[in-house]
């Protein structure tokens, strides 16, 4: 872990032998029962919220897809989100996976409608690829059960590991890459996957709610999807902890 995050009081947290071998090999892993019954209906109540309060504004800090209810910048919108880009054993995970130090990248939601959210397969980092060096850390907080038929992300294992890009080996990425899986999980779990692996949001044939937040992380040299010292709120300011400014960058 970032000694200075130690420093600064984070509490200890450490992944399983398996959880972390899995980042390694398979480029992602899920952590089980993250968000207790509590948290987890504050998360989908200011979901709503939040969405509804910003009408067809909502999401456009970052981007706007249609057929997806989507947010941004989530940091400055509520405390019951402090506890995302801060959770000890997430920050475990991304420095497992980064080995130098990061900050956040943003804080966005997203939840495609019935018939929407097919995505073509991409990495979150769009830099050169050199396996073994990596930029970028994203996590999903499913705040719904995530399942096959809803629009689960799919993720080709192993992607993370080849020095090409997708699109160099991929002719139609919209279509079901072979060896891809569905990250399926129950409301609560939080999915963690390299920026570098191959992924995409895939449609909601059900209809059911898949509403999820993203957590990224990115290394401390590179610039933050969400400017947090140009967006900070005074209101955000006074509340941060030590912990949450380093991580923030502010």
């Amino acid at each position: 872990m970032d000694a200075r995050l130690i420093e600064l009081g984070l509490p200890t947290a450490a992944l399983t032998p398996e959880q972390r071998q899995q980042l390694d090999e398979q480029g992602f892993t899920i952590l089980p029962g993250v968000v207790d019954t509590q948290w987890l209906e504050q998360l989908r109540q200011a979901f709503d919220d939040i969405h509804d309060a910003e009408g067809e504004d909502a999401g456009k800090e970052v981007a706007q897809v249609e057929g997806v209810r989507r947010l941004a910048d989530l940091v400055n919108k509520g405390v019951v989100f402090d506890g995302i880009y801060q959770h000890p054993l997430l920050l475990a995970a991304v420095w497992h996976v980064l080995q130098r130090p990061f900050k956040l990248h943003s804080v966005n939601g997203h939840d495609p409608l019935k018939w929407y959210g097919q995505q073509a397969l991409h990495a979150d980092w769009g830099g050169a690829r050199d396996p073994g060096v990596y930029h970028v850390v994203n996590s999903m907080w499913m705040l719904d059960d995530m399942t096959a038929d809803n629009g689960a992300t799919r993720l080709v294992p192993g992607s993370h590991l080849d020095p090409a890009s997708i699109a160099e080996l991929v002719a139609d990425r919209t279509e079901p890459h072979p060896d891809e899986v569905r990250l399926t999980a129950p409301a609560g779990s939080v999915s963690v996957f390299n920026g570098s692996a191959w992924h995409s949001c895939t449609e909601n044939r059900s209809g059911a709610p898949r509403r999820v937040l993203h957590g990224a992380f990115i290394t401390r040299e590179h610039k933050q999807q969400t400017d947090q010292r140009a967006h900070l709120r005074p209101e955000t300011d006074a509340r941060l902890t030590p912990v949450g400014r380093y991580v923030l960058d502010v």
